[in-house]
């Protein structure tokens, strides 16, 4: 089994999590809408619960952006004792 690199890894974190954002973002607006009696949310989500997800989703992506910068402060270390 091949570990990726870490820059890859954060990146693909950041990605699942602006998704994750996303469809907390259409969460929310469904149960605002499902509140107010225009339609139902497809998933049942209460507006509660989609902005836990979108905090979470806010959580995940700053930990991913700190597996980046981590990541590049590593290579740039690298460079400089190679240099």
């Amino acid at each position: 089994m091949q570990i990726p690199p870490s820059i890859i890894s954060g990146q693909n974190g950041f990605q699942s999590a602006q998704s994750d954002l996303t469809q907390a973002t259409i969460d929310v607006a469904g149960a605002s809408q499902s509140a107010s009696g225009t339609s139902v949310s497809s998933a049942g989500t209460s507006a509660v619960e989609a902005l836990v997800d979108a905090n979470q989703a806010v959580i995940h992506a700053q930990a991913s952006a700190e597996v980046i910068q981590t990541s590049s402060d590593m290579i740039g270390s690298l460079i400089d004792i190679k240099v």
